[in-house]
């Protein structure tokens, strides 16, 4: 039997993870169309996950690093992205 490893659904910047919720099924036509109104046939819950990207970042003492960051701390500028490195050409 082979066991599988469960990655952290977490930001490693800001520590945001999953929240939890629920999925509401309805039935029918609403009021304002004319119908009876929505009923709710079911309930169930449902996790509301994290937009994680795995990406390169570039650490503040100039290491690079691959970590998983939400989209909003790359928005937000808590994170930078690796840049590039330059190779300097041969000069003839």
């Amino acid at each position: 039997m082979v066991w599988r490893l469960h990655v952290s659904a977490k930001c490693e910047v800001c520590g945001k993870s999953p929240g939890f919720g629920s999925s509401i099924s309805r039935r029918g036509k609403a009021k304002y169309l004319g119908g009876v109104g929505r009923k709710i046939t079911g309930i169930s819950k449902r996790r509301f996950q994290v937009n994680l990207q795995r990406l390169r970042v570039e650490l503040p003492n100039g290491t690079r690093k691959r970590m998983r960051v939400c989209a909003q701390c790359l928005r937000g500028g808590k994170v930078r992205k690796r840049t590039k490195r330059v190779v300097p050409q041969a000069a003839d």
